[in-house]
């Protein structure tokens, strides 16, 4: 597979920037879960390695790091576009600089926008922790934005869109902070939506009343105004807006009464507007009646982790975002295990389950743990929380003496697992399957048995000499590598929904271009989550 793994590597120095140090989410860690925080592993030989977000606004019901050894035996040169070195880029900007992700500054530079917006719009990977992983790295990493873009707005504006979409509100918000809130009236008009829903929503308001023209609407100049305490000047704000018509009517209604507390006290709850957006969410709020985020789009779930939902609500926001790794593990863990739950049934039986686990591997017990584990995994399995799980206890459970049912739930736990590669190594191998599995996670599936047909597909996939499409082949020729790396991640969803053909392209690709870690935590989550995928 003689293609450009060389791509990710090549041109490393570049536009300098603040370190990631300078973001706070970054820091702390706290708001995403799905990057890779352990060492990659080692190639294998034969391995080539402009409106608001409309994500926000929805009819109320309804639905809603890589850092990888790079290798290849021949180099393809992108074709070189130059600019002016002053030239302000606010969509080169990212939270992960190319010394973490080891991704060129060129990985959008020779696509279109229009072509990676129409990837990114039909990637569906909320089912997918592996690709949630990867399309993570891509968003946040600092590259060049494509060269039919101007200043790269447009596509920061993408990203944006697209972390808005999986729910990482925290990630999103940083972003913007980076290029900078008042870029464009775009940019603050997400910046104020993303701030509302997180709940700090000040700074926008500040920039807002200090700078009028950028509000997005005169509602939420009235909003701001009042939210900073200057009623008067919103009073006025609104009742000139709502006199010459200028209001829609939901909004009109919500922020009258929002203005008037007296008033609010008095009128009986009104349905939800037709079109639900963060500001009418938050005036709903304000005025004491709350909307419910689960039928909303998964951005407004952050809304319920705020202290102010009741303890299921909370709950059940924080699973939606854990399982597209928008929400810590740890920060999950604490949620569920803030109090006993006083019912049973469905979701308090699995915290319930969580808790008890939690209470037995803290004690060190592999009694208690071989008791629960095999129940406190399938409730997860339900869940779709099998990631979450994983990072939380892959690693402890991996060095329990545990036998049957436990301990082959320990064995898929521990290659779900961050560590899943060092891991492999200690456990025993009971079966074929087993076997198999642990050849898959040091890159050499080829050296076991395959146990069934998803796993002969994998196999070929990580052959040295598999065969990559001549389309995507093509792609990467042109030094198209984002993009080629979109295309791959459609074949492994293609793939995950049961067209088996998929698999050994989509897995083929990503080694071909040095993305070995990614390739093999999605061939281990093929296998291990095949059922629910």
């Amino acid at each position: 597979m003689a293609l450009c793994a060389a791509l990710i590597v090549a041109g490393a120095s570049g536009r300098a920037s603040d370190p990631m140090s300078a973001i706070n989410w970054l820091d702390h860690r706290d708001g995403l879960a799905a990057f890779p925080d352990t060492p990659q592993p080692a190639a294998q030989p034969g391995s080539a390695a402009t409106r608001r977000a409309p994500s926000l606004r929805s009819p109320p019901g309804a639905s809603g790091p890589v850092n990888e050894s790079p290798v290849a035996s021949a180099v393809v040169v992108p074709e070189v576009t130059t600019r002016s070195l002053d030239e302000a880029q606010i969509g080169a900007v990212g939270l992960l600089p190319r010394s973490v992700t080891g991704l060129p500054p060129t990985l959008w530079q020779t696509s279109r926008t229009a072509a990676l917006n129409r990837l990114l719009s039909g990637l569906d990977v909320s089912h997918l922790p592996a690709m949630q992983s990867l399309l993570y790295t891509l968003l946040l990493a600092e590259s060049d934005p494509p060269g039919d873009d101007r200043d790269g707005t447009a596509f920061l504006l993408t990203r944006i869109d697209r972390l808005t979409d999986l729910g990482a509100v925290e990630p999103a918000m940083a972003l913007i902070e980076r290029a900078g809130p008042t870029a464009s009236p775009e940019v603050f008009a997400r910046w104020f939506d993303l701030s509302l829903l997180s709940g700090e929503e000040n700074a926008a308001c500040a920039t807002m009343t200090e700078q009028p023209t950028l509000a997005p609407s005169i509602t939420a100049l009235a909003f701001c105004r009042a939210r900073l305490g200057d009623w008067d000047t919103a009073a006025l704000t609104y009742g000139g807006a709502s006199a010459l018509g200028l209001l829609p009517k939901a909004e009109d209604r919500l922020l009258r009464l929002y203005l008037d507390p007296e008033l609010a006290e008095e009128t009986p709850p009104m349905p939800p507007p037709a079109e639900m957006t963060p500001l009418a969410f938050r005036l709903a709020e304000s005025i004491g009646t709350p909307l419910p985020s689960a039928g909303l789009p998964r951005a407004y779930a952050m809304a319920d982790l705020r202290g102010i939902s009741g303890w299921r609500a909370e709950i059940e926001a924080a699973e939606r975002l854990a399982r597209t790794g928008a929400l810590a593990e740890n920060r999950l863990l604490g949620i569920y295990t803030d109090r006993r739950p006083a019912a049973s049934g469905g979701l308090w039986d699995r915290v319930d389950l969580l808790q008890q686990l939690d209470r037995a591997l803290s004690a060190q017990d592999p009694g208690a743990v071989q008791s629960v584990l095999p129940n406190a995994w399938s409730a997860i399995r339900q869940a779709e929380l099998e990631l979450p799980f994983a990072r939380l206890w892959g690693a402890t459970l991996a060095g329990m003496p545990l036998t049957d049912a436990a301990a082959r739930t320990a064995f898929d736990v521990a290659l779900l697992s961050p560590e899943y590669e060092a891991l492999a190594q200690g456990l025993a191998k009971r079966t074929p399957r087993e076997a198999y599995l642990a050849a898959l996670a040091s890159g050499r599936p080829g050296e076991a048995t395959a146990p069934d047909l998803i796993a002969a597909a994998i196999t070929r996939g990580f052959a040295p000499d598999a065969a990559i499409p001549p389309t995507l082949r093509a792609v990467l020729q042109q030094g198209r590598l984002g993009e080629a790396v979109l295309i791959a991640m459609t074949y492994y969803a293609r793939a995950a929904q049961g067209e088996t053909k998929d698999i050994a392209p989509a897995l083929a690709t990503l080694r071909a271009v040095g993305l070995e870690d990614s390739a093999r935590r999605a061939a281990l989550q093929l296998m291990i989550l095949e059922q629910r995928l």
